[in-house]
């Protein structure tokens, strides 16, 4: 069975990168779980780091954290649906939201409960995703000031999530300057002002983010160490926390081109040759016991810089090894480089083991 490993050290060692960064700025943070797709050994890793605010997107993952660590703060961190209401009330101490009717239905619910809920409003600022527009804030936040069982815990944005704008120092400037407005109309002080994700930390690190703006929500960064900005590793954290390792379950000489009528394959896509093919030419094959079901291939990369990926089927990763200068042998296991979406995939998948080393 194919595995992904979570390296306990490096984790570690990256959350208290990120926890000196923040403390010595006075910035509050969470770590965003939602690429963990609620697995409980992950989770308890998160927890043990010591961190006392997570961060996800869908409700089951933030019951599982409840049930492993009720002390922890939950944020869910995405418009509450209708239908999830009550859910959101039970395990999400706070949630973002952009509309009244959503938070009226939250105040309801909340009262039922017996339950404050914290709420983060969020401010569209280009990304054009989820966002109450400007110029309709006052207005708004004053609504949501007159309900009951409701505690507005500040406001936030999200940037580089949708369209791809990327946070600077005139977006969070622009940020800041909604928190005076709001505290000036309503005589209010707000708690935090949540000024994105992982994408912002270049701008910490240059001391360019406005004072103002004192929250941030931080998973790729924890995982990944990316710095969105250059596609380069921040200095001083671990690149790779995770590691997939998938085995060699077949290994064959066989033709480059396929023979016989070609159709579409599994995945909807037609081998074509080319004037460059050699049609007599061959190459050593690994097939490794993984496939689409798990992973999608443009977002692992081999550690085996010689090896070049093939193509691959439902539960199948087909490799050319034959340019290695490792003698490899079935049952050997090959590693992988794991970009992002690429441990979202195989977090997800009930079919790779999940291991902490």
């Amino acid at each position: 069975m194919a595995f992904i490993k979570l390296d306990q050290k490096k984790l570690q060692h990256n959350y208290n990168f990120l926890q000196n960064l923040f403390q010595s700025r006075t910035i509050e943070w969470g770590v965003v779980s939602k690429i963990l797709c609620g697995n409980k050994l992950f989770i308890n890793e998160i927890i043990n780091l010591g961190t006392k605010e997570i961060h996800d997107s869908r409700i089951s993952n933030l019951k599982t954290i409840k049930e492993i660590s009720p002390d922890v703060q939950t944020v869910y961190i995405k418009p509450p649906a209708k239908r999830s209401i009550s859910k959101i009330v039970k395990y999400a101490d706070v949630s973002f939201n952009t509309e009244i009717d959503t938070i009226k239905m939250l105040s309801e619910e909340a009262g039922r409960q017996n339950k404050i809920h914290k709420i983060i409003i969020m401010i569209e600022m280009g990304d054009l995703r989820e966002g109450v527009m400007g110029e309709d804030l006052i207005q708004f936040y004053g609504e949501v000031l007159s309900l009951p069982n409701i505690e507005i815990r500040g406001i936030g944005t999200n940037l580089n999530c949708l369209s791809g704008v990327m946070p600077n120092q005139d977006k969070l400037i622009q940020l800041s300057l909604y928190k005076q407005l709001i505290e000036a109309k309503f005589d209010i002080s707000i708690p935090w002002v949540s000024g994105g994700t992982s994408v912002a930390i270049p701008l910490i690190l240059k001391n360019a983010r406005p004072m103002a703006v004192n929250h941030f929500r931080i998973g790729e960064a924890l995982f990944f160490a990316n710095d969105l900005f250059t596609g380069k590793i921040i200095e001083g954290m671990e690149s790779e926390v995770f590691k997939l390792y998938a085995e060699i379950i077949e290994i064959t000489e066989k033709p480059d081109i396929p023979s016989g009528e070609l159709g579409e394959n599994v995945a909807g896509n037609t081998f074509e040759t080319n004037e460059n093919h050699d049609l007599g030419s061959s190459s050593l094959r690994a097939i490794l016991d993984i496939g689409l079901l798990d992973m999608q291939p443009q977002y692992i990369e081999p550690d085996d810089k010689n090896i070049t990926m093939i193509d691959a089927s439902s539960d199948m990763l087909v490799v050319d090894i034959s340019n290695s200068e490792n003698n490899y042998k079935i049952g050997d296991l090959i590693s992988f480089k794991i970009r992002y979406m690429g441990a979202l995939y195989l977090l997800n998948s009930n079919y790779i083991e999940k291991i902490v080393a």
